[in-house]
């Protein structure tokens, strides 16, 4: 599997557009070579590099497998009309939906576009943390695929 986004290339910057700097919107994603398994998807994006460890920028659930790019500007609403039956999570600006990369001054921090494949839909409630995410994905994740980007904001 492999995941990608006409925004960015894979371990370059990811453009003020998508951040807390720019509109704050999530970044076009296309998905391929998805396990003919595989039911539905989850998106995890993350900062590793956060001052207070991985910080959840996104958590984006139940989408269908057959879907091969999630648009640009995804809604922050609990569920997603146009990726039905996919739910999203609260991320840890304690928000549902997306919220771009917003480190502290200084140097660029990594964020990480984590696509999972998974073997079913996931029983769970539209608004939950990512440890209900991910204990709910245990056991059934087929395949895995990460973009890279990056981020910095001068001091």
């Amino acid at each position: 599997m492999v995941v990608g986004s006409s925004a960015f290339p894979e371990g370059e910057e990811i453009p003020r557009r998508y951040t807390c700097a720019g509109d704050d919107v999530s970044p076009p994603l296309h998905i391929q070579d998805v396990p003919d398994a595989a039911t539905s998807l989850v998106v995890i994006a993350e900062d590793p590099d956060a001052p207070s460890g991985i910080f959840v920028h996104w958590l984006l659930w139940n989408v269908p497998s057959r879907v091969e790019m999630i648009p640009e500007a995804i809604p922050a609403t609990e569920t997603v009309e146009g990726l039905a039956p996919a739910a999203q999570g609260t991320n840890d600006f304690g928000k549902i939906g997306y919220a771009g990369p917003c480190p502290p001054p200084g140097p660029p921090h990594r964020y990480l576009f984590r696509v999972f494949a998974l073997d079913q839909t996931l029983s769970l409630d539209p608004g939950a943390d990512r440890e209900r995410l991910e204990r709910a994905m245990e056991g059934h994740v087929l395949e895995e695929a990460v973009l890279t980007g990056t981020f910095g904001r001068k001091g």
